[in-house]
Formats: C-alpha cells, sequence, structure tokens
C-alpha cells in the first residue's frame, strides 16, 4: 500500500516514528520503526532513521503491506517455565517457535502461546511492546533456543529493557561453529549493520556499522570439523553471534544464509536448523534487586548433531 504524506506547515519537529505513529494509528511505533529500517518509509526520497525530527514541506512516502486484522488469541501451546512471580517469567523457549506475530506467522506463536497462559484469573502481561508483542522484552530466532524473560507489568518491562539497553545482562549462548577454532577464547569486536548489497543478511559492509563485541570460549574442538563453543555478547546486535563467528572464518553449523552449503551437512550429518542455543540469561529483578540468573541445557537436536559428528572425528 503507496502512501504520500507532506507535513505541514504547522507541524511542531518532532521524531519521524512519533510523527507516523500519530497519523498512521493502524500501524504501531515498533511496526512503523521496522518499515522504516527496510527503507519502506522515505523522507523527500532518502532512507532515513526513526529518529529523523522532521520538519514543514518534508514529503514521506510509505510503501507498506496492507494492513491485516491482528486479532491474537491465546493459543494451549506448552510452555517451559523456569521460573515465575508476580512481574515477570522466564522460560526455556524451544526450536521451532516463532517468537511474536508477523506476516505468514499470525498464530502459533510464543505470543499466544503466553496469551494462554495468562488467561487464568490475575494474569497479565506489559502493555509497552503494543499488541503483537505483549509482554516481550527481547526475543529469539525462530530456531535458535534457550532462556527468554518476559515481562508481566509495564515497570518489570522498563527496568528490564534498561538493563538490555546498557548491556548489564548475563547471557551466554552455546554453538557449533564449522570446522577448528584455533584460539581457546577471545574477543571479537566488529562494527556490524545491515549489508549494503544483501538487505536481509548483517555484515561490516554497512552504511550505518554499529559497534559490537562478543567474547569467546572454546569448549570442546571436534577434529577439524567443528567447534563447540561459548559465546558472551557484549552487545545486542541483529545477527551480531552469526555475523562474528563468520568473520572468523567459522560460521555457525546450519546456518546457510551465512555459511553458505557447507554448513548444512558434515561427513553425513544432517544438520536442518542453526545451531545456536541461549544457554543462560541474568539479570538485576526489577522488584527485590537481587541478581537472579537462570539456565537451560541444550535441546536433543543440538546434543544429536554434536555427538553424531564427535563420533566421526574420533574415527578420523
Amino acid at each position: 500500500m503507496h502512501t504520500e504524506l507532506i507535513v505541514t506547515a504547522g507541524e511542531t519537529p518532532k521524531r519521524l516514528d512519533v510523527f507516523l505513529t500519530h497519523r498512521q494509528p493502524d500501524l504501531s511505533r515498533s511496526a512503523i520503526q521496522r518499515f522504516i529500517e527496510k527503507q519502506r518509509i522515505l523522507v523527500n526520497g532518502l532512507p532515513v532513521k526513526p529518529s529523523l525530527k522532521i520538519k514543514p514541506g518534508d514529503r514521506i512516502t510509505m510503501d507498506t503491506p496492507k494492513a491485516e486484522p491482528l486479532t491474537l488469541h491465546g493459543e494451549p501451546i506448552p510452555l517451559d517455565i523456569l521460573y515465575e512471580d508476580e512481574v515477570l517469567v522466564v522460560l526455556n523457549k524451544p526450536v521451532g517457535l516463532v517468537v511474536h506475530p508477523a506476516p505468514g506467522h499470525w498464530s502459533g506463536t510464543l505470543v499466544n502461546a503466553l496469551l494462554h497462559h495468562f488467561e487464568r484469573p490475575g494474569g497479565s502481561l506489559s502493555t509497552i511492546g503494543g499488541k503483537e508483542r505483549p509482554g516481550l522484552v527481547h526475543r529469539l530466532d525462530k530456531e535458535t533456543s534457550g532462556v527468554m524473560v518476559v515481562a508481566k507489568t509495564d515497570q518489570a518491562h522498563r527496568s528490564l529493557a534498561g538493563q538490555f539497553k546498557h548491556h548489564s545482562i548475563t547471557r551466554a549462548y552455546e554453538a557449533l561453529a564449522w570446522g577448528a577454532i584455533k584460539k581457546s577464547e577471545g574477543i571479537i569486536e566488529l562494527a556490524i549493520g545491515r549489508d549494503t548489497k544483501e538487505r536481509k543478511k548483517f555484515s561490516a559492509r554497512t552504511s550505518n556499522p554499529k559497534a559490537s563485541a562478543t567474547g569467546y570460549k572454546v569448549l570442546s574442538r571436534l577434529g577439524k570439523l567443528a567447534t563447540r563453543v561459548e559465546l558472551r555478547p557484549r552487545t545486542g546486535r541483529t545477527h551480531q553471534i552469526r555475523v562474528h563467528l563468520t568473520s572468523l572464518g567459522h560460521p555457525l553449523l546450519g546456518d546457510p544464509t551465512y555459511g553458505g552449503s557447507k554448513v548444512k551437512a558434515l561427513e553425513g550429518v544432517m544438520i536442518i536448523r542453526v545451531m545456536l542455543h541461549a544457554r543462560t540469561l541474568g539479570f538485576t529483578h526489577p522488584l527485590s534487586g537481587e541478581y537472579r540468573e537462570f539456565s537451560a541445557s541444550a535441546p536433543a537436536d543440538f546434543e544429536g548433531v554434536f555427538e553424531a559428528l564427535r563420533a566421526v572425528s574420533s574415527r578420523k
């Protein structure tokens, strides 16, 4: 759907995303920000940032999908809850579960599961994320398993979001990477952003680089085939772990977007999804002020690939 807006002479300067939220009430602010990032919203024919201050005379063009009615319903999807209290819930997200509704995934998501879980008396989720993302402070990709925290109140949401923003959250991932990582540990520092040529990828080849750092530690090497590695991201850029490991020459197994066909199978062992697991999440509790940390073991398919590759490497 193509829309064109001209900022009128009487309009006071404000952020582009805020301006559009008021002018396009059917779109949430988060949706508008995503469209701006994807360059589906332009100002005077140019891509911009959501924080751009609009001014009278600016021409805003929007090329957005036709809005679909979004009425979210709870669905009885099992949740692996690690901890729950009056302001938050910590869960272990399974592989294959999309976190929030989006085109192509209007149902069967973690949000649908949460809505069902909180249909009981006294249940609630924070409203800061809007109707598409109730309670969601952060997300994991569909193929990534592991620990997530969900906010039940707006106060808890603001506290947790602030910790993510200031990188005071403890996060540890486990991954299976292609090839043998030589150094036992290190820090990958590489500014990344949306790739200038392949818009679905992120890389150092970008017009908007953002500083990012990931600490890593080798847990075990499977000969020259693969490496099991612990990763501790110090920043939270999109696809950060995937891009950083690729920059070392060791893309994630099961990630053809960054690793090509070589990461889809090794010595007859098929790898059908990205081998990444969010093992540990630690944060300061919004109410008590105490530090809490939660962990979940890697799922069976992750361990199955690891054991199969270990058996192959032991025969070499």
